[in-house]
């Protein structure tokens, strides 16, 4: 009988694969399992239920730049260590890593080049480098960019997604809002557009400086946008928020920003608003 009987073993794998991380994503917003691929054909943007993932620099320019037209400036400014600040680990040791993974000096990209054939100056910070947060450097190539602006006589846009200012920097950092916004000032008073696009998330400093100062304001959908955020503000007034509390859409029903933009419809919102607000674009 032992002729009809298979013996038990454990099953094996003979082809074995490791898939990259990223291959699928679960989205968010509706929790279903995306195809890497299908979101990068999106934008990030979750075809289900439109959530908007967290993006880096270069797909922002790649959306909202003609092609082969941005020219970056000041990519070389890096942060220094004025405070000798150390917490879990010294401040120059993340700055390191942060720069080690993602290959850039700091939080924020800045350049040139043409949006839809109208030349713009352009900023754009990086959450993923500390947390998007505005140190001197960010600062400084902000107020580089707005100076670039007005030295071409052209519009302006910026990208935030920030947690604030860079607490490591001190008081180096919260000078950063005075120096951006006298920056805008000017730009403002020269008659100069300038866009503000408020991404997930943007807050703090960012958010009290030169992120809530654009002619106009936009925002991607779903982003938390504020100073403090909402647990804080729950500890310090010892009561619950409304649903959607700082979120985008609370924004805009409250007048806090212009419009609320999905990603992918991004270039042209900003082109067709530039095309109404300012006539240097015409080319005569």
């Amino acid at each position: 009988m032992a002729w009809f009987r298979k013996p038990k073993q454990p099953l094996k794998s003979t082809d074995k694969r490791d898939l990259p991380s990223d291959v699928f994503n679960k989205c968010k917003g509706c929790g279903e399992i995306v195809y890497g691929e299908r979101l990068a054909q999106n934008a990030q943007v979750c075809p289900e239920c439109g959530f908007h993932f967290r993006v880096s620099p270069d797909l922002y320019l790649g959306l909202l730049l003609d092609s082969g037209t941005f020219q970056e400036s000041d990519e070389a400014l890096r942060s220094r260590d004025p405070l000798e600040f150390e917490d879990l680990k010294p401040y120059p040791a993340r700055l390191e890593a942060a720069e080690a993974k993602l290959g850039t000096r700091d939080g924020v990209v800045v350049g040139e080049g043409t949006l839809d054939g109208i030349p713009v100056c352009i900023g754009i910070m990086d959450f993923r480098f500390l947390g998007g947060s505005m140190g001197s450097v960010v600062g400084e190539k902000v107020a580089r960019i707005g100076r670039r602006a007005l030295e071409l006589q052209c519009p302006l846009i910026i990208v935030s997604a920030s947690g604030g200012a860079r607490m490591q920097e001190g008081i180096y950092s919260l000078m950063q809002l005075a120096k951006t916004s006298s920056v805008l000032a000017r730009i403002h008073d020269e008659g100069l557009p300038f866009i503000s696009v408020l991404t997930d998330p943007t807050t703090g400093g960012t958010t009290a400086s030169f992120a809530m100062l654009g002619d106009v304001n936009l925002a991607e959908p779903k982003a938390l946008i504020g100073f403090a955020g909402p647990r804080v503000i729950e500890e310090t007034i010892k009561q619950g928020l409304p649903e959607g509390f700082q979120r985008s859409e609370f924004l805009l029903d409250h007048g806090m920003i212009d419009k609320v933009v999905d990603r992918r419809e991004l270039k042209g919102t900003i082109a067709s608003l530039l095309r109404h607000m300012w006539a240097g674009w015409i080319e005569e």
